[in-house]
């Protein structure tokens, strides 16, 4: 009965809450076709990182199953939640249908991968792991009671934006004025900006979309 509700919400800033929701959070289940069974679905839980352009990362094995089953079939889903929340079937979760393909970029996806992973230092410098990206074809975005959308692929698209590029400039700057008690800000996309204190990671939301670095830095001149 919830899919019934009228949606009052626009395409975008459903897609812009979906992409929130998914950046929030770092690992998720990652759902395979076996190939070993014949197609059945195969899950296993992967960390993973939304990338700039919306996309995701994950660093996985080439003796994983999951590996095995995206080389044979790249067709896959990632389910992610807020596993804080002990009431599952009330609190905002996503699922993102899309194509698994390998990186050829392995260096440049690992200086972002690491910053929010350190603990994966080890793995990145193995030969059997590789950085693999998720294309979402669309996404199922469930906000909460009655707040649920199927989201197409050309509306979760980011519009065309400079921060990839400027990001460790950015990070520089930002980071250059901090102490080690505010914590360092390890990423910095359109939505918002991840900060890292005391071994744990908070994300923080930008109000709007940030296309460029003098948006970014006018949201981040209140970071405390």
């Amino acid at each position: 009965m919830a899919d019934m509700i009228p949606d009052k919400t626009s395409p975008q800033d459903t897609a812009r809450a979906a992409r929130q929701l998914l950046r929030a959070h770092r690992y998720g289940a990652l759902g395979t076709l076996s190939k070993k069974f014949d197609g059945y679905p195969f899950g296993s839980i992967t960390p993973y990182l939304v990338d700039h352009d919306g996309s995701l990362l994950i660093l996985i094995s080439t003796l994983a199953e999951h590996t095995k089953n995206i080389r044979n079939d790249p067709r896959v889903s990632l389910i992610t939640h807020n596993q804080e929340d002990p009431h599952i079937q009330t609190q905002g979760r996503i699922t993102v249908v899309g194509t698994a393909c390998p990186i050829a970029e392995r260096e440049q996806a690992g200086k972002r991968y690491l910053r929010y992973f350190p603990e994966a230092q080890t793995y990145f410098a193995m030969h059997d792991f590789s950085f693999y990206r998720i294309v979402p074809l669309a996404l199922r975005y469930i906000g909460g009671f009655g707040d649920i959308h199927w989201i197409k692929a050309e509306k979760y698209q980011i519009p065309p934006n400079t921060l990839a590029a400027e990001e460790d400039e950015l990070l520089g700057k930002i980071n250059a004025k901090r102490s080690a008690v505010q914590g360092l800000v390890i990423g910095i996309d359109c939505d918002g900006f991840d900060l890292r204190l005391n071994e744990r990671t908070e994300r923080h939301d930008f109000p709007a979309l940030a296309l460029g670095i003098d948006q970014a830095m006018a949201f981040l001149q209140n970071v405390r």
